[in-house]
This record gives C-alpha cells, sequence and structure tokens, in this order.
C-alpha cells in the first residue's frame, strides 16, 4: 500500500534540525509547542541532551493559547527565561501549532527582542517537512544575523557548514576536524558541532567553506554573495567508513544516505570499480544530481529498487528491514535523522 511504512521509524523532522543547527550555540532555543514537539526532539532526535547542556525549551501552549495565537504569553515566558540564563540570543522555533494558526514569526521576533533586549532568531519549521529543510533555515537565520561585519581573511581557516549528529550519526567533529587537519587546515570551525556564536560572528576570516551536507549549500552561497568566501561540496569522512579489507570487484551498490555523503561514498566506491547507484529520503540539489539519482518516497518503492539488481547496500543497516527479500550485503553507514543510530567509535 502507497505511503504505509511498516519497517522504519519516523524521520527527524525540520524543528529538530534547526535545533540540532543551534543547540551548541549558546543560544535560548524555545519550540513553539504545547510540549510534544520539545519531547521529540530532546528525547528521540538530538543525541547531545543526554551528555551536554543546552537551554532548550517549551513554550508550553495551552488551547486556548494555541487557538488565540496569544504571542504575548510566549513572549513573557521567554522574557522572564532570559532573565534567568546568560544566553547570548534567542530563538523561536516553529512546529505545526504556529504553522496551523498562521503565527507571524517576523511580528513575534520583534515583541521577543523589545521585551527581552536579545537577538532573536526565528525558524518558520512546520513539523512537515525534514530535518534538512529545517536545519537549512537555521543556518540562514543564523549567519545572515550574526555574520555581518568583514574580517581579514585568515589563511588556513576553515568553515564546515551541515555538520550535526543528524548528518554525521556523530555527537562530536573530532574525526572530521582531524581528517582537515591532516590536510593542512590549522582553524577549524564545525559550525553546529564545537564551534560557537563567535566563529559564526567571525566567519567572513574563513578562507574557505566546506559543505558536507545539503543543509549547509544555501548558508555557504549566502557567505560567499556577502564575503565572497569560495566553498566546496565534499564529506573527506566517506573513504574512512568503507572497510578496507573488502572485495568490491564486480560489486553493484545502492548508496542511501544524505545526498552529499551519497555522492562521496559513490566517487569513493567508483574508483574501486564498483557500479553504483545513489538515492535518498532526503533533500536533492540540483546542482549536486546525476541524472540517474532517486528520491525516495516510500518502503515498497525502496524495496523493490535495492531488490531490483544490486548485490551491496551502502547506508544505515535499519534500511534492510525495509526489503526483506534483499539477499546482499551491507556496508553500514549509520544516518542518525532515520534510525536514531549513532556511528560506533
Amino acid at each position: 500500500m502507497k505511503g504505509l511504512w511498516k519497517h522504519l521509524t519516523p524521520f527527524a523532522p525540520d524543528q529538530s534540525g534547526a535545533v540540532s543547527v543551534l543547540y551548541e550555540m549558546g543560544g535560548l532555543l524555545v519550540i513553539c509547542d504545547a510540549g510534544g514537539c520539545a519531547g521529540n526532539v530532546c528525547g528521540f532526535d538530538e543525541p547531545r541532551w543526554f551528555t551536554q547542556r543546552s537551554a532548550v525549551f517549551s513554550a508550553g501552549l495551552r488551547d486556548m493559547d494555541a487557538i488565540l495565537g496569544r504571542d504575548d504569553r510566549l513572549v513573557e515566558k521567554l522574557a522572564l527565561a532570559a532573565k534567568k540564563l546568560d544566553a547570548r540570543f534567542a530563538a523561536i522555533i516553529g512546529t505545526p501549532v504556529p504553522a496551523v494558526i498562521g503565527t507571524d514569526f517576523s511580528v513575534l521576533r520583534r515583541m521577543a527582542e523589545k521585551r527581552t533586549g536579545l537577538p532573536v532568531l526565528t525558524v518558520d519549521s512546520t513539523g512537515m517537512g525534514l530535518y534538512d529543510a529545517g536545519a537549512e533555515k537555521a543556518y540562514l537565520a543564523l549567519f545572515a544575523r550574526f555574520a555581518v561585519e568583514p574580517c581579514p581573511v585568515e589563511r588556513g581557516r576553515i568553515g564546515v557548514l551541515g555538520c550535526t549528529p543528524l548528518d554525521l550519526g556523530s555527537t562530536d567533529a573530532a574525526a572530521l576536524t582531524a581528517v582537515l587537519r591532516a590536510r593542512g587546515w590549522t582553524r577549524v570551525d564545525c559550525y553546529g558541532m564545537g564551534a560557537g556564536l563567535d566563529a559564526v560572528c567571525t566567519a567572513a576570516a574563513n578562507e574557505r567553506n566546506l559543505v558536507v551536507a545539503p543543509s549547509g549549500l544555501a548558508a555557504a552561497e549566502h557567505l560567499q554573495a556577502r564575503f565572497g568566501t569560495p566553498y566546496e561540496i565534499c564529506d573527506p569522512l566517506a573513504e574512512t567508513l568503507l572497510p578496507e579489507r573488502y572485495d568490491y570487484a564486480g560489486r553493484t551498490a545502492l548508496i542511501v544516505h544524505a545526498q552529499v555523503r551519497a555522492n562521496a561514498l559513490r566517487a569513493a566506491l567508483e574508483r574501486r570499480g564498483v557500479r553504483v547507484q545513489t538515492a535518498t529520503w532526503f533533500a536533492q540539489k540540483p546542482a549536486l544530481m546525476r541524472p540517474a539519482d532517486i528520491r525516495l518516497t516510500g518502503e515498497e518503492q525502496f524495496a523493490a529498487l535495492l531488490c531490483g539488481g544490486f548485490d551491496l547496500l551502502v547506508g544505515d543497516v535499519a534500511l534492510r528491514s525495509a526489503a526483506p527479500g534483499f539477499s546482499g550485503d551491507v556496508i553500514d553507514v549509520p544516518h542518525f535523522a532515520l534510525s536514531g543510530r549513532l556511528a560506533r567509535r
């Protein structure tokens, strides 16, 4: 039955992607909901919640607050929280509640800034999109607001965009940073994992930006237009995710992951002589696509594709349950937004 999902768990939604980008930035993050969306973000979609503190709040909207659009109640709660926390900014992140009642986020931002004295970001996520859409909006809002001053370019400094646990499958960017340092970069700022607001404010000093997930592409284009900072699209970790002692000769592989990582894995496998097809459940940027790239929309479509001539699946091992007829091998590349699984160290 089209649209029926029997094996895969729900993917991380757009509000989770927005929180993931802003989680380590030192802000006061308010999820504009009655409590359920914030619980899903912190309990299921943000692995750092259990080991690393961040000021993430639910707006706690009551039924009539939501129905009548009482923005003053939300602003009052935000002001009280701002008095008790040493936050450098606040962010209001949308969910289905403000989407249904038609909340005007620009007005809400102005009200909150006037009441709190803090810079306020708003992300008009709806809970209907996927995590990468929310992350893209959060990156754009963050850099548009705080990366405003030109700075002298620092040789050897690189900024990394699209770097969150939802894509990397890790709660830190240590492995990615190590690979980039080995390539000669002396300062590596992974926005969303490790690099804080000060690094965002001085992003104009980057010699180059690196986009490791589709969610970072729009922000990289924004920084190039504003400061002239060049960017490249690549996942330096992809090569390290493939087992070295593996017989790739004559294999036909289906790669299922976020677009940038899938493309990097494809290039690595093609160098080994593998015939490769890529697919993704998430965003596909036209500039990064080949004509045969596939956007997945359902389990039956995925199962028919995988069982239609491939003997190797490269992606999160949780995908195998959605294609019980597949008898080939799996190279496990965890995708936290899809399965909630972290990579093993």
